[in-house]
Parts: C-alpha cells; structure tokens; sequence
C-alpha cells in the first residue's frame, strides 16, 4: 500500500461536474492498493496517516498531527501510484490489486481512519475524478507499506 499525503487547505473533488467531497483544511491522501495488501495493512495507513506530525505548532515546527488540528482527511483511490515505467514509456499495473479487492481496502482504510476520530470524506472508486486542490506549504509525504 502507498500513499502520497499532501497537507491542504480547500480541496474539492468532482464527478461530471458534481461536487462529490470537500475538505476546507487537512489532508489530501492518495492511496494505491498493492497485489496482496490485506485489512491489516489498511490499518496500519490509517495509523500512520492520523499520526503524522506534518502541521505547524505555535513555533512554526511541524509537530501537530491531523487529529491535533482538527483537519479532515479526503481520500482518493489512486491506482496509477503502482504503475511501473521502468521498461518502456508505458506504465504496467500490475503491482495494482484487482478494483473489487482493491475498493474494498480502500473503504477499510476509510474506516479505520473514521474509527481514529478523524473526518474524512472519499471519492468515488474507479470514476474519471477531478479534483482541484489547494496545497498548504506545500508539504507532501509519500509513504508506503
């Protein structure tokens, strides 16, 4: 499993033109689900997501985590995050679960945040998304599993 986590202000995500989700100050995680990733590996994200210190304190430290400001998290399924370009110009996926297995790790990741107390709010598996983002610093982490 992998995530690039981006610390943001307003983040909006759209389908055809409808509004679907929108975070005004948090995260903006992008998760790729691996071949062979299990619910165990989706808790352990969620762990890490809603513990990471990447928001400023009083004394401009990063050393606040989502939980401790009160952010929200919008979590968008990204599968292109296990494409492979290393023979050729055109990404594999295999490394990329199957969808139906893959959604399914996607909502447990979802809920395990929501069970850490945290808000978050998702797009929708496998839709073409557009998502319009405002980052905040910028601050991106990409983590992995």
């Amino acid at each position: 499993m992998k995530a690039v986590i981006q610390r943001v202000k307003r983040t909006s995500l759209s389908v055809d033109g409808k509004l679907i989700s929108e975070i005004l100050f948090g995260l903006a995680v992008y998760l790729g689900v691996k071949t062979g990733d299990s619910d165990g590996c989706a808790a352990a994200m969620a762990g890490k997501i809603s513990k990471l210190r990447i928001f400023e304190d009083g004394n401009g430290k990063m050393n606040l985590s989502v939980s401790d400001v009160g952010g929200e998290v919008l979590l968008i399924s990204q599968f292109t995050l296990y494409g492979d370009c290393s023979h050729g110009n055109r990404p594999s996926f295999t490394l990329a679960e199957r969808p139906e297995r893959a959604n399914l790790i996607y909502e447990k990741t979802a809920e395990a945040l929501r069970a850490l107390g945290i808000t978050v709010k998702t797009g929708v598996f496998g839709a073409d998304m557009k998502i319009s983002q405002f980052n905040d610093g910028p601050v991106t982490i990409i983590y992995e599993i």
